[in-house]
């Protein structure tokens, strides 16, 4: 296929990229290599005949035109977003501009393209989305695709926007559209704004590990490559204007998650005479912060033939192992805001 992905640069799309060029995908990567995009997430590819990069922005609407008739995508992966929650509660504006309004503008971009070469039955419009749109859950119970959209921040309110808009451009004007919803990634070339890069840094560097509340908060865990792979099948093989979620059953406390990295980072990088454990604080918890996601990945296993491979215990260990190996990666972004310390006070 030819693939035209956005935000190709960051953390999953990267991920998609190296998977999609290593697989014979001719891949267009727009990224506008934001403050959490990095030329160097696509290193292993770069210099492949089937990767090319272009430097551009969602919100350029001139820009996706000219682009998409450059790259004669047979399907578009849009994962170009701002994804930090704590960003979001501190700077809404960038993820209405972005998640929102860039959506908008790639979603006629891609329309347009799509009725130029004669509407094909096989393009595709795959728009990656978070499992945060669902809002929280309590003790017990799964994110379906049949849930309910009950988004509590500025981050999940503006994906949930997009999901609609993808959704409404599919009933309207027919798009051939796959939209996937999918738990929290991690895995190499994580920026580490986000918990597990950050804990496994500032372990490392014997820095204070802040954890919000008590720990007591649940996320479900998928390994960023198992999520490409899902990506890339949903792309090939999803239904128009079907959803997929995309889990990967492997729920965790984030207190535990804390400890259980801390121990590795103690096994990897051991120092005599100190614990990581003894580096974490308890701060304030941040605004809205949803206390459950779990998802159920049952219809992509089902119609699709996916399930995530690598589970929480050998992913975490591959990820602090790679953080260990790449220092370069890693030490240009010590300084960046929120890397190691908080952001999304609220106030």
């Amino acid at each position: 296929m030819r693939l035209l992905v956005t935000g190709g640069c960051g953390f999953i799309g990267s991920a998609v990229v190296r998977l999609a060029v290593a697989r014979g995908h001719r891949v267009t990567n727009l990224d506008a290599l934001t403050y959490a995009g990095r030329p160097e997430n696509v290193a292993p590819v770069a210099a492949s005949p089937l990767h090319r990069f272009v430097h551009a922005d969602i919100r350029d609407r001139a820009a996706l035109a000219r682009v998409m008739a450059e790259a004669a995508p047979d399907a578009v992966m849009h994962l170009a977003a701002e994804s930090h929650v704590d960003r979001s509660i501190d700077g809404p504006g960038d993820f209405i501009e972005t998640n929102i309004t860039g959506t908008f503008n790639l979603l006629e971009a891609a329309r347009a393209h799509w009725q130029r070469a004669g509407r094909p039955d096989g393009f595709r419009f795959h728009h990656i989305s978070t499992d945060e749109v669902y809002g929280s859950l309590g003790p017990t119970g799964l994110f379906t695709e049949a849930t309910p959209y009950d988004p509590r921040s500025p981050y999940a309110a503006s994906k949930a926007a997009a999901d609609h808009l993808v959704r409404a451009w599919h009933h309207t004007y027919g798009l051939p559209v796959v939209l996937t919803n999918c738990s929290n990634n991690y895995g190499p070339f994580h920026f580490p704004e986000k918990l597990i890069p950050k804990v496994i840094l500032n372990a490392l560097h014997r820095r204070p590990i802040p954890v919000y509340g008590r720990g007591e908060n649940v996320r479900d865990w998928l390994f960023v490559e198992d999520h490409a792979e899902a990506l890339l099948l949903a792309v090939a093989r999803g239904q128009p204007g079907r959803s997929y979620n995309v889990g990967g059953h492997n729920e965790r406390r984030n207190i535990d998650l804390v400890h259980r990295i801390c121990d590795l980072v103690d096994e990897m990088a051991p120092r005599p005479g100190s614990r990581c454990r003894e580096l974490v604080r308890f701060v304030a918890d941040r605004p809205g912060h949803d206390a459950r996601y779990a998802i159920d990945p049952a219809r992509i296993t089902r119609e699709l033939g996916w399930q995530p491979r690598v589970p929480v215990e050998e992913g975490l260990r591959r990820t602090v192992r790679w953080f260990l190996d790449n220092p370069d990666w890693w030490r240009p972004l010590l300084a960046v805001e929120g890397v190691g310390s908080r952001v999304g006070r609220g106030t």
